[in-house]
């Protein structure tokens, strides 16, 4: 091949990628951090567990304890 065929070669390949991938930050999501249960929860606050807030149902947040993050509610 010549090597005047491969810088646009690679150039076409780098610009797919660039397109297929895209900037990873402009769809992203900022989520709020977990933070530490403000009221003491029970045990069986330990079956709901959640990882963000929208897992929880209304009134409620997902914040941490000692049996991992649950959901609890806001009142």
């Amino acid at each position: 091949m010549a090597p005047q065929a491969l810088l646009p070669i690679l150039l076409l390949c780098v610009l797919l990628l660039q397109v297929q991938g895209g900037p990873h930050n402009r769809h992203r999501r900022i989520l709020p951090k977990i933070r530490a249960c403000e009221k003491r929860p029970s045990i069986r606050h330990c079956h709901r567990l959640c990882e963000y807030h929208q897992e929880c149902q209304a009134n409620n947040v997902c914040c941490s304890t000692f049996c991992g993050n649950v959901c609890m509610s806001l009142l």
